[in-house]
């Protein structure tokens, strides 16, 4: 069973990144608008390389999702779905599916704008802050994730991703990764 702390933490990424139009649950259309956003965020119109990477990358997330996580195989996953994924991740963080890895991968590719290897403060809270969150509260998540340093790199980044997705922790500073302090 998911605890409140860990389920805050598992439904703020659900509705703040997965579930873009609101449904109540996540969809191919929920990943379709993603890329739109991705691509709005960067730059990039639909034919350009970088633009069909991300919908390549995010189209085998979806089909990861899915088929992890789509229990009743209707095409959706729903809150519950989602959380239950996430509970089997906690109990073996280290057996992640492959398409959890991708996300973590494509999440940091992301965040990594200046493609220097490192996540800064400035690169994480614009990210964040294009999703609809509060930039102010990013930059302060990135301090605390960052436990004092200027970037955080990729290897730091996959712990502080097993630490979002399984610990129960509050003080833990992978709490931080999606862009908020406290929940």
């Amino acid at each position: 069973m998911v605890s409140d702390f860990r389920k805050k933490k598992l439904l703020h990424v659900f509705t703040a990144f997965f579930d873009t139009n609101g449904s109540g649950s996540i969809d191919k259309q929920d990943f379709d608008l993603a890329i739109e956003r991705i691509g709005k965020l960067r730059g990039w119109s639909a034919g350009d390389a970088k633009y069909k990477a991300v919908e390549t990358t995010l189209n085998k997330i979806w089909e990861g999702l899915q088929s992890g996580a789509d229990a009743n195989k209707d095409g959706q996953v729903t809150q519950d779905e989602w959380l239950s994924l996430w509970e089997s991740f906690a109990k073996n963080p280290s057996a992640a599916e492959e398409w959890q890895k991708l996300y973590c991968k494509f999440i940091f590719e992301l965040e990594d704008s200046s493609d220097d290897g490192s996540i800064d403060s400035d690169e994480f809270s614009s990210v964040y802050a294009s999703f609809g969150l509060n930039k102010d509260e990013a930059v302060a998540a990135f301090q605390k994730m960052a436990q004092g340093k200027s970037s955080v790199s990729w290897s730091e980044f996959q712990q502080l991703w097993k630490e979002y997705f399984s610990s129960e922790d509050v003080n833990a500073p992978g709490n931080c990764i999606f862009g908020k302090t406290s929940y």
